[in-house]
């Protein structure tokens, strides 16, 4: 197809949360959206009756997979404006009872996952001297909490390794920015996986049960959806957007309380003592 004068974005993890709030936000604006995902089968039938949304399978540890989305991506719609990584999920539980294989599955996911996508679509970014590159990652990449203490280093990996890809790029004119949500009424819960370890109960399960009933209170994806829409649009090179009240005020907190205090403030809000 001819390119379209219209802006595209490529998102992940679009079958659901915030990768399918994103897609639906942007299609309504507008735009041409290239919403991802393992099984296709399995998104909302409305994403296949938009007219200007393409649903496609992409596995973001099959490398194949990903560059095959991206060709038909750019056969579709010409090109390439807005790359969000959003693909993810959590693993809870005591470290010491989390297996290697589980750990090295979530970094493939949450890490690597999110290194193989750009890696794909950097080539076509640079080859048009201008593209986005948005990735979720969590107030819990700037601050660790009981736990999360393997979901918390994925989420700091991809905070580090967009903070140093965007100097490598910026001479291509692309910009690099971190979407920084809180807690999200996802079916993110849903797909959390909880290992338990009975030497660190009851602490542990008190801890888990608080952190499934913040989500209670937690954001809506729609919310973080037209943060996304925001920092996609607008310009400057801010690095960072956090995504609602919640991340701010923890970050505030941070930087206000002593960190005896602070780390205090999280041990009881969470269960602890």
């Amino acid at each position: 197809m001819a390119t379209s004068p219209n802006k595209t974005i490529l998102i992940t993890g679009a079958s659901s949360g915030i990768g399918l709030a994103t897609a639906r936000y942007f299609a309504q604006r507008g735009w041409q959206v290239v919403a991802t995902m393992r099984t296709p089968h399995k998104a909302p039938a409305d994403l296949h009756s938009l007219a200007n949304v393409l649903v496609l399978p992409l596995d973001v540890l099959d490398v194949a997979s990903i560059e095959a989305a991206v060709a038909a991506a750019l056969h579709a719609f010409g090109g390439l404006d807005v790359l969000f990584n959003n693909a993810g999920y959590a693993l809870a539980g005591a470290f010491e009872a989390i297996s290697p294989a589980q750990v090295q599955q979530l970094f493939d996911t949450n890490v690597y996952g999110v290194m193989n996508v750009t890696r794909a679509v950097l080539p076509h970014f640079r080859e048009r001297k201008q593209g986005l590159v948005l990735t979720t990652t969590s107030v819990g990449g700037h601050m660790a909490f009981p736990l999360y203490s393997v979901y918390n280093a994925t989420k700091f990996a991809v905070e580090g390794f967009m903070e140093g890809l965007q100097y490598e790029v910026k001479q291509f004119n692309i910009q690099v920015r971190t979407i920084v949500p809180g807690t999200v009424r996802t079916d993110f819960t849903a797909a959390l996986q909880y290992v338990p370890a009975p030497a660190y109960d009851p602490y542990a399960q008190r801890v888990h049960e608080q952190t499934l009933a913040s989500y209670a209170h937690a954001a809506t994806p729609e919310s973080v959806a037209r943060v996304v829409f925001a920092a996609s649009t607008r310009g400057g090179r801010q690095a960072r957007v956090l995504a609602g009240t919640q991340p701010k005020l923890v970050y505030f907190l941070r930087w206000l309380l002593p960190h005896k205090v602070f780390a205090g403030l999280i041990n009881r809000t969470n269960g602890g003592k």
